[in-house]
């Protein structure tokens, strides 16, 4: 009898519905913790080639930082008061002055610019505005297909994607940058204000904001690549499905955070046994699978209230 009822073996040959029996289960999408994993390890490989090519996405903003922390160095005093106790000195010498020297004089390394500096610096920011959109568009393209559980070409779909959604790609890269560049400095100036009421609430009220920038991230480029939507409407649903999806959002950040500490407690292991192995780590996997992980959480938040 469960022969028969499943369709298989020697009853299956006469039974007459035969052609109709669904010949595997159908697999449970049901967007859960579980299948987020098994996706997760089901497409791993593609995750690691997707992100190499997401590569140049970072590349500018680390050369930036390495030239902004300048190669070449030069010595200076670290005590502002030095250079007043050094002009006292040439005038009129004296021990008191000297042990005042010494006590201030301490020297640390800053870094120089030149012009070459700041042309390498300018076209590292130019090809990040320009690129940061499309590079964005293509990897949520393949992303989101890896979600819907589509078929996926890397090459073909990311510059099919990148193709088609041009435009509106390289205006949101645009203002995607300088929202996160004002968000950051903002963060930074007032975080180094703190201390008076005002000064504290601007600091958490920027924090706040920035939480509700990623995960406003979560959405623009999903549906960039999923509707014909203008970009003031884009940026109005993703603000919508900040607070629609918002317990997907917090376990899509949580996963973020996760993933991240891994990351820095693999660092701090491996870094006394050889410095390249931590360094590598995160170019084979982090991008893809954090990206990865935002995508999951915020695809059925749009295909429930858009699809």
């Amino acid at each position: 009898m469960e022969n028969q009822k499943n369709g298989n073996g020697f009853f299956r040959f006469f039974n007459p519905n035969r052609d109709n029996l669904v010949d595997a289960v159908a697999e449970d999408t049901t967007p859960t913790l579980k299948r987020y994993f098994k996706l997760l390890g089901r497409k791993f490989w593609k995750l690691v080639s997707l992100n190499l090519m997401m590569l140049p996405m970072i590349i500018p903003i680390l050369v930036i930082f390495y030239l902004y922390l300048g190669f070449d160095r030069t010595p200076t005093a670290s005590d502002p008061i030095f250079s007043q106790l050094y002009g006292a000195g040439l005038i009129d010498p004296s021990p008191v002055n000297t042990l005042l020297l010494d006590l201030f004089g301490s020297q640390t390394q800053i870094p120089v610019y030149n012009v070459s500096t700041y042309i390498w610096m300018g076209v590292c920011v130019l090809f990040l505005l320009v690129t940061f959109g499309w590079q964005n568009v293509g990897s949520t393209y393949i992303l989101r297909n890896m979600v819907r559980g589509e078929p996926v070409f890397l090459f073909s779909d990311y510059f099919y994607a990148i193709r088609r959604n041009w435009k509106q790609g390289l205006l949101m890269g645009i203002l995607d940058v300088a929202a996160i560049a004002l968000l950051i400095f903002d963060i930074q100036y007032f975080s180094a204000m703190t201390g008076s009421f005002w000064m504290d609430v601007c600091f958490y009220g920027m924090c706040a904001v920035g939480i509700i920038y990623i995960f406003m991230r979560f959405y623009i480029y999903l549906m960039l690549v999923t509707f014909r939507l203008s970009i003031r409407k884009i940026l109005k649903n993703a603000l919508i499905f900040t607070t629609l999806g918002v317990k997907r959002n917090l376990m899509a950040l949580l996963g973020i955070v996760l993933m991240t500490g891994v990351n820095v407690v693999l660092f701090l292991l491996l870094i006394n046994v050889n410095i390249a192995i931590p360094l590598i780590l995160p170019v084979v996997y982090y991008l893809s699978c954090t990206a990865f992980t935002s995508t999951y959480a915020a695809y059925p938040v749009i295909d429930r209230y858009m699809i």
